[in-house]
């Protein structure tokens, strides 16, 4: 029998993104956001509010990165989400993490995090936040086997908001779009 229990503002689990922009004068911005997943193969969607200092410098720089934070750096991708850049204009110089300039877009690229992928902003209007498109995606060699992510070894990790918890993401259970094959008639 199921229970009746409190809705919360998402659905579990959530992505933990690290959203990463410059700020005016060049520093380095970088927040946590979980509302956030892909629009379209070459597209993702932040739920992002206007009141940011993300929104504000992606909107200035018409560029931003995302990458998927992990179990080694849960501490500072925490912080990313505490701080904010309106009130703590060196919060990446807090966290101790480091990044190089992106080739493709004007935004940085945190090393720390294993996957990142560089986007532009779309420009249009749009009731959900940001859209980004998705100029390209780089992978540390160390979460790569086969020439695949390795969940295992990226230990991304994912947002319970039941809980407040972050959980790593791990143990394959099944192989989608092939086990469900045995229901087809």
């Amino acid at each position: 029998m199921k229970k009746k229990i409190k809705t919360t503002e998402a659905i579990f689990p959530m992505p933990v993104l690290m959203i990463a922009t410059y700020n005016e004068d060049g520093t380095v911005d970088v927040m946590n956001a979980a509302w956030g997943t892909m629009f379209e193969r070459d597209q993702v969607i932040l739920n992002l509010t206007e009141s940011h200092k993300t929104v504000k410098n992606i909107r200035k720089r018409k560029a931003f990165t995302v990458s998927i934070a992990n179990a080694k750096n849960v501490v500072a991708a925490d912080y990313f989400g505490i701080a904010s850049g309106n009130n703590t204009p060196n919060k990446f110089d807090n966290s101790g993490l480091t990044y190089v300039k992106s080739a493709n877009v004007d935004a940085p690229i945190i090393n720390e995090f294993p996957i990142c992928m560089e986007c532009e902003l779309l420009e249009g209007e749009s009731n959900w936040g940001i859209v980004g498109k998705v100029i390209n995606t780089l992978a540390d060699e160390s979460v790569i086997n086969n020439d695949n992510i390795d969940i295992n070894l990226l230990e991304a990790i994912a947002f319970d908001p039941y809980t407040h918890g972050y959980y790593k993401v791990s143990e394959r259970v099944g192989n989608a779009f092939k086990d469900g094959l045995q229901f087809k008639k």
